[in-house]
């Protein structure tokens, strides 16, 4: 499960991104301090759990949940327990009360995993339609090789041809299935079944060379270890 810690106390941070590493079936996506900076996150990345303290400066946690209109799954962290019952209300996973040991932090995590396998799985058709300059076109999913990010635009690199399109990668990762594509750097996602070779955190496609960066290394290690079963 991919996971956003949401925290601006550095005591409760740092105790939190160690229990996150304890765990095998969690992994640290992103660690801000604030609600506004996780608003473009959510927007543009597959996160599936967030870890949300509720008293922040300026944004608090129950005004960033109440402001998104689709959001993963959320574990709230706080001192005070006299927000427990707005909390429910807003369908939060559970409720930790700072401090909390790791063996509650465990049971919270474990009923979050336990929540997204029991979802319902969406069945998506085998395409997308993207935006290029005058149509809305079909793109098989099976003909993507990579996207490149180009300035204002995405150019979709396909088995024939090349797409550009105004779409944003958010837009993208939001309609491509997790299992099969991966985004590996700011400018670039791949399509994980056309990598040829990686070599030194870099992704050989047909002739492209494509580089992984720091902040996508470890998910797109753990996507390939997925992948290869």
């Amino acid at each position: 499960m991919n996971c956003l810690l949401i925290e601006d106390e550095p005591l409760a941070m740092l105790r939190l991104k160690a229990y996150v590493q304890r765990v095998p079936f969690l992994m640290l996506s992103h660690a801000v301090d604030n609600g506004m900076e996780a608003i473009p996150i959510l927007q543009r990345e597959p996160i599936d759990l967030v870890f949300l303290d509720i008293e922040m400066d300026g944004f608090s946690g129950l005004q960033l949940l109440e402001a998104l209109p689709k959001r993963p799954a959320v574990i709230l962290t706080t001192a005070f327990d006299h927000y427990a019952l707005k909390a429910f209300d807003l369908q939060v996973v559970d409720y930790l009360l700072k401090p909390y040991p790791f063996d509650r932090f465990l049971q919270a995590v474990t009923r979050a995993q336990a929540g997204l396998k029991t979802a319902p799985i969406e069945n998506h058709p085998p395409f997308l339609f993207v935006k290029t300059e005058y149509r809305l076109q079909k793109v098989a999913f099976d003909d993507i090789l990579y996207i490149e990010g180009m300035r204002d635009y995405r150019r979709i690199h396909l088995r024939t041809e090349k797409i550009m399109t105004l779409e944003t990668f958010g837009d993208l990762e939001r309609h491509l299935p997790r299992h099969r594509f991966c985004r590996v750097h700011k400018s670039w996602l791949v399509a994980l079944d056309k990598i040829e070779s990686i070599e030194r955190d870099r992704i050989t496609i047909q002739q492209a060379l494509i580089p992984v960066s720091d902040t996508y290394r470890e998910r797109f290690y753990q996507a390939i270890g997925r992948a290869a079963g």
